[in-house]
């Protein structure tokens, strides 16, 4: 949002909004000398804000939906579950903004941060500032290069891309911030691995564009190469928590998926799709104020 924006939404002067900026009473980011207001920060600080007896909770009726990045075992446990969650998986970034929006009780993320073993915390604590929101582990999972059967193309390593066509992920996804990473870390030129024109949207659909031979090898998670008898390279073990509104965390949904979750069919299932460590499930990574 611009200052002119932000001025309307609170119905104060355009002077005001920059004197808040200036002694950053107010969310904002500079970019060229111009103040620019992120609408899901600013949505946030007015509920830090507010002064109101009954509770932020009181005033947001949030659907069943978990938004975020798509996780195969999490998509198949909310039915199994009959928890009555919906998906709406439209990347870790995206989940993020509608969990901040309201628009649902749980995302799905997967965000790599600096630091050793950091997963998601920094994203939270920035999107969702004041916001009483939890996050728990639901596994780590194997993340890597998915090829066809044998991998007749010798594809081993990200510098191996180079050449061939990838399949990569939307902006929004975990997935696709993590391979931005890698390829820095590992210095190359992103412009030599550049993914094919038409990002998946979720984990299967990586998968997918291998075995029907649109893409020569894709980056996703190990648990998605099973389905289609694909062999996957492992380069990294990743953190997916679930961030969750905390007064929805005890509802009977979510209570039916955690339940469901610590069962012995979910075990049976996180080994058969392979890929994953589910031992540190449940285990709270954030918890907001």
């Amino acid at each position: 949002m611009t200052t002119r924006e932000v001025a309307e939404l609170l119905r104060i002067k355009e002077r005001k909004v920059y004197d808040l900026a200036s002694s950053s009473a107010i969310p904002c980011v500079r970019v060229t000398g111009k103040l620019l207001f992120p609408r899901a920060l600013i949505d946030a600080w007015l509920i830090q804000h507010s002064e109101y007896s009954g509770g932020v909770d009181a005033l947001r009726e949030r659907p069943p939906v978990c938004a975020g990045s798509h996780d195969p075992l999490l998509d198949w446990a909310l039915r199994e579950a009959g928890s009555g969650i919906a998906v709406n998986f439209g990347g870790s970034l995206d989940g993020l903004r509608r969990l901040a929006r309201g628009e649902a009780i749980a995302a799905g993320i997967h965000i790599r941060e600096d630091g050793e073993d950091a997963w998601n915390t920094r994203h939270l604590t920035r999107m969702m500032p004041g916001q009483p929101v939890v996050a728990v582990e639901w596994a780590r999972r194997s993340q890597g290069l998915i090829v066809a059967p044998g991998n007749p193309l010798g594809i081993r390593t990200l510098a191996d891309l180079r050449g061939h066509r990838f399949a990569g992920r939307q902006q929004e996804a975990g997935a696709a911030l993590l391979f931005k990473r890698l390829i820095a870390e590992a210095g190359l030129d992103p412009a030599t691995v550049a993914p094919i024109e038409t990002p998946a949207l979720t984990e299967i659909e990586v998968a997918a564009a291998v075995a029907e031979g649109k893409a020569d090898a894709g980056f996703a998670i190990a648990a998605a190469a099973r389905p289609f008898r694909l062999d996957f390279v492992p380069l990294v073990e990743e953190r997916y928590d679930l961030a969750i509104w905390r007064s929805a965390y005890f509802e009977p949904p979510l209570q039916a998926l955690m339940t469901f979750a610590r069962s012995a069919r979910f075990a049976e299932r996180a080994a058969e799709l392979g890929g994953y460590d589910v031992s540190g499930l449940g285990t709270v990574r954030y918890n907001g104020p």
